[in-house]
């Protein structure tokens, strides 16, 4: 299964589907990032990926004259790869019509969906005092985190928690389900 992967930050989601190909051997490895893309310049993600010789790129949406017009420019890039599913990993962007017709695309949250969608899932989690919370991989649709869940693993939030401590827990998870949902899409291709 060949795999776009888009990324805004540090990519650690991207490092743990990386160690998973890299850990299948070349021969026994489910599936394969062919491109890595990112909204900004500068991410730690675009750099993980060009250690490891994997194509990437850069498309930022002030540099396009309208939403649309990156929609329809993302879209073009990540289509130049033929992936067969986009993982957004980390990606802070919200993907438009042009590129949601174009591809599958499955995201993780760092919340358990419905609950917290957003930017600030974690920390909305704890102002809410939940006891639990943890991460979601779903499909991704028009909506902010509305997509039909795949799979969900929950984390107990901690007795002095913070949002950085607590959310560092959740990646742990977020990062060994997003790995295992990917291998079980390769797989099952019902969902192409």
């Amino acid at each position: 299964m060949r795999l776009a992967v888009l990324v805004s930050g540090s990519g650690t989601n991207l490092q743990a589907v990386l160690d998973a190909t890299e850990a299948a051997g070349a021969a026994g490895a489910s599936f394969e990032v062919v491109v890595v893309g990112a909204d900004r310049d500068g991410t730690r993600g675009v750099g993980r990926a060009q250690e490891r010789g994997i194509p990437t790129f850069v498309c930022r949406v002030p540099d396009h004259d309208s939403r649309a017009d990156w929609d329809a420019d993302l879209t073009r890039l990540v289509a130049a790869h033929e992936p067969d599913l986009v993982v957004s990993a980390g990606f802070m962007k919200v993907l438009g019509p042009v590129f949601l017709e174009a591809f599958r695309v499955v995201n993780t949250h760092p919340a358990l969906l419905p609950s917290f969608p957003g930017a600030h899932g974690v920390r909305d989690a704890l102002a809410h005092g939940v006891v639990v919370t943890g991460c979601t991989c779903h499909w991704v649709d028009a909506g902010v985190d509305t997509g039909p869940i795949i799979d969900q693993r929950a984390v107990r939030v901690a007795p002095g928690d913070d949002e950085g401590s607590l959310h560092e827990r959740i990646k742990e998870q977020e990062r060994a389900m997003l790995v295992e949902v990917l291998t079980s899409l390769a797989r099952d291709r019902s969902w192409r």
